[in-house]
């Protein structure tokens, strides 16, 4: 029973604390995992670094980009950083990549009357095969029946 009294006597003095970890483990019990990570990771702040390389992929999208060279950006291993990018945003580091650009050309689509091949490389694709197979991952339609779409 001395145990308890010391159990009772530390929650009082770390009540705050000890109400969170049995709320998250409450979570834990009742959510699953991935309901889970959304809901705790909105509590926290962006880490310096995730923020960093996502707005370094927004601002050069249209670039050639890799884990590398994003990881000698932001100061930090490469192996690293995926595990991170994929825990914090919950998308890996290539889907991110390929979505920005999704974004941007869809943009220049929509504002724009430049050839679709010339939009594939301005958003950073790396070839109009490449452009094409995203875009309709993404979008379900092709570029041209995007632009069609959105036209007007």
């Amino acid at each position: 029973m001395r145990w308890q009294y010391l159990v009772r006597n530390w929650q009082r003095k770390n009540s705050a604390t000890v109400q969170r970890r049995l709320i998250v483990r409450r979570m834990i019990k009742i959510l699953p995992a991935a309901e889970f990570q959304n809901a705790t990771s909105q509590r926290r702040a962006e880490p310096v670094a995730i923020w960093k390389a996502r707005k370094y992929i927004e601002e050069h999208a249209d670039e050639e980009l890799s884990l590398t060279k994003i990881a000698r950006v932001v100061n930090m291993n490469a192996n690293y950083l995926s595990e991170n990018f994929k825990q914090v945003t919950g998308t890996n580091f290539v889907e991110y990549i390929a979505r920005t650009r999704f974004a941007n050309a869809c943009d220049l689509l929509r504002n724009s009357n430049v050839r679709i091949s010339e939009i594939a490389f301005a958003a950073g694709f790396q070839s109009l095969s490449q452009f094409n197979r995203v875009f309709k991952r993404f979008s379900g339609k092709s570029p041209t029946q995007f632009r069609a779409g959105n036209s007007g």
